[in-house]
């Protein structure tokens, strides 16, 4: 391999400061330390590989798109919710691009093509990672309110409410339904029943 690499150097730096780079949103929630980008898309992946699995699309292209899917806040941050209402210039696809200039063709038209489909919303696999996106901030909302935020659940409710596949559904109300630590009392031979 004769390319220079240099560019994608570059991008692996740039894609380590989501490490450090919060979510805002919980910020509005109370939360004094929420979760990093990076910690959002990890579960994120994980949970559409179970969503696309379940649904009967590719889950292995769903995580792809999920573990893809916030890399351009290394460059415009976290904007949460609300934020978006007045920064609206920020296209993911024109980020994605800047970010993948000088890479290998090969590269930059792979990670250019995710960020189009996961934006376009339209393959099975786009949608499960969206839902997975969804159905991770209810998670992280339902740890955040068993931690004492109670101002979580407003994002519970939101989150919940733009579900739109059948699993992602059918998970966030057995995720409703238990304790953030009833996997843990399982895993030990508790009783986790009421």
């Amino acid at each position: 391999m004769a390319e220079d690499l240099s560019a994608v150097a570059h991008f692996l730096y740039e894609a380590g400061t989501l490490k450090h780079a919060r979510r805002t949103g919980w910020w509005m929630a109370g939360v004094r330390d929420p979760e990093s980008v990076a910690e959002h898309s990890w579960r994120t992946s994980l949970i559409a590989t179970i969503i696309a699995r379940l649904e009967g699309a590719d889950p292995a292209r769903a995580a792809f798109l999920a573990v893809w899917h916030d890399t351009q806040e290394s460059r415009t941050g976290d904007v949460n919710y609300l934020g978006k209402k007045y920064a609206t210039d920020a296209d993911p696809r024109a980020v994605t691009a800047d970010q993948t200039a000088g890479m290998p063709e090969v590269l930059a038209s792979t990670v250019r093509d995710l960020a189009a489909e996961y934006e376009a919303k339209e393959s099975p696999e786009a949608v499960c990672a969206r839902d997975a996106d969804k159905l991770e901030c209810l998670l992280q909302g339902i740890e955040y309110k068993a931690q004492g935020y109670a101002n979580a659940q407003r994002w519970i409710d939101n989150s919940r409410a733009r579900l739109t596949t059948e699993t992602a559904q059918r998970l966030a109300e057995e995720l409703l339904s238990q304790g953030s630590l009833d996997w843990l009392r399982s895993a030990l031979g508790e009783n986790t029943s009421p």
